[in-house]
């Protein structure tokens, strides 16, 4: 038996600058709260297809597992968080910006 379809995200790097892109309902942000959020899969997999043919903008489209919690994506893989939270090593580009996570 399938396993039941879980909310997902799309997501991808930008082409050119390689940072971490999520989809909207309009084009791509960098902030995983505005990423439009899938729960059916036949859209998911249609807006995938979608993504993953702008080669001039994305590369590595993929959908990504998330929960949401009041109305907010959350990862639901250790990947995706560190991700969506950008390089480890020190603060800087949206780490800079970006609340504690708790």
């Amino acid at each position: 038996m399938p396993k039941p379809f879980t909310p997902k995200v799309i997501t991808a790097n930008a082409l050119l600058e390689g940072d971490v892109i999520y989809q909207t309902t309009d084009g791509w942000t960098r902030d995983l709260v505005q990423a439009e959020v899938l729960t059916d899969e036949a859209d998911a997999d249609l807006r995938l297809i979608e993504a993953s043919a702008q080669t001039a903008h994305v590369v590595g489209v993929y959908l990504a597992d998330v929960t949401v919690e009041s109305g907010v994506p959350h990862p639901v893989h250790f990947r995706e968080d560190f991700r969506a939270t950008g390089p480890s090593n020190y603060a800087h580009g949206k780490q800079e910006t970006a609340a504690p996570r708790t």
